[in-house]
């Protein structure tokens, strides 16, 4: 009885994780603390559901955990499947995103690691003033001499885009004017324009998201749905968003704002399940809570993740090709 009755509980805990996933729980101002955060493990739980079908012995419960591990894998297994390629014909991209876990990183691995993969524009998240002063040291101008940068003398708010082509702040642009109070607590900060050498430009948004923890500060999921939810949209010229989403394809509203006119790199070459957040520097990458979403109209030729010392995240590269 004991042990049809754990069964029962596994298997119906399965069944219940399918159909948050599959109503998006997240989005439902009731359930989002609690469902924010654990749908960020839907990868794992659908690997778990499946061992669970093929393990428990009761038919009833094996039948449910199989039903539930259809359904998530049917949500997560596209992630490894690469998508049709997008045509685009202008000058290509590469980017890089990095959180910098409050400046733990040592600059000279990062100034590497721009240099290695030939990054033409680097987003950084959790920017400080000390960590701008050790990348000067390190030679970032040499590579990326151009900058629009927002560091902070200590904390996680800061943020900065350094980039191989001349940018123009948006804050100084009559055409798109932001009010102090909503760039201040907008997600996407700096938004520049680059200028290509081609002649043509792009928008970029270096991105940071509050983490949706339950009740750590209280309605912290609310904030970050809110967040998520004022991201900018495409317009007229290509846009770039990149950083640190503190989301993943499970979450409703970053699927919300795919649809708004974006692609998730990762997710477009086939690596949608390559993770990027663990717990400690040190330890394995469990969530893909770093991306670079690209306008749709662009093409992704290819991504990677790179650890560097020092910070909880995985840095992000993606090689973009721009419409013309």
């Amino acid at each position: 009885m004991v042990s049809s009755q754990l069964e029962w509980a596994v298997a119906g805990g399965l069944a219940g994780w399918a159909a948050a996933r599959l109503t998006g729980a997240d989005r439902l101002h009731r359930t989002e603390d609690w469902a924010a955060p654990l749908l960020s493990f839907t990868p794992q739980v659908a690997a778990g559901a499946i061992a669970a079908a093929l393990a428990l012995r009761g038919r009833g419960p094996r039948l449910t955990a199989a039903l539930a591990a259809g359904v998530l894998t049917a949500t997560v297994a596209p992630r490894a499947l690469p998508r049709r390629a997008r045509s685009a014909d202008g000058p290509g991209l590469r980017v890089l995103t990095a959180n910098l876990f409050i400046s733990r990183v040592a600059a000279d691995p990062l100034v590497q690691l721009v240099a290695a993969t030939g990054t033409e524009v680097l987003f950084l998240q959790e920017l400080t003033d000390d960590a701008v002063a050790d990348l000067d040291r390190a030679g970032i101008a040499r590579l990326l001499p151009h900058r629009v940068i927002e560091p902070v003398a200590q904390g996680p708010r800061g943020n900065g885009i350094y980039s191989r082509y001349p940018l123009r702040d948006e804050r100084d642009s009559a055409r798109t004017p932001l009010r102090s109070r909503e760039y201040r607590h907008s997600a996407a900060r700096p938004v520049c324009e680059l200028a290509l050498p081609s002649g043509g430009a792009v928008r970029l948004g270096c991105v940071h998201t509050r983490a949706p923890t339950p009740n750590r500060p209280q309605h912290a999921a609310a904030r970050w749905r809110s967040q998520l939810i004022q991201l900018p949209a495409p317009g007229d010229l290509p846009l770039i968003l990149a950083g640190d989403f503190n989301a993943t394809l499970d979450h409703a509203h970053f699927r919300a704002l795919l649809s708004r006119g974006y692609i998730d790199a990762a997710r477009q070459v086939g690596h949608g399940l390559a993770m990027t957040w663990g717990p400690t520097p040190s330890s394995r990458a469990l969530l893909a809570l770093d991306h670079v979403v690209a306008d749709s109209r662009c093409a992704v030729h290819a991504t990677s993740v790179h650890q560097l010392p020092g910070t909880d995240h995985r840095a992000v590269y993606a090689e973009l090709q721009l419409p013309r």
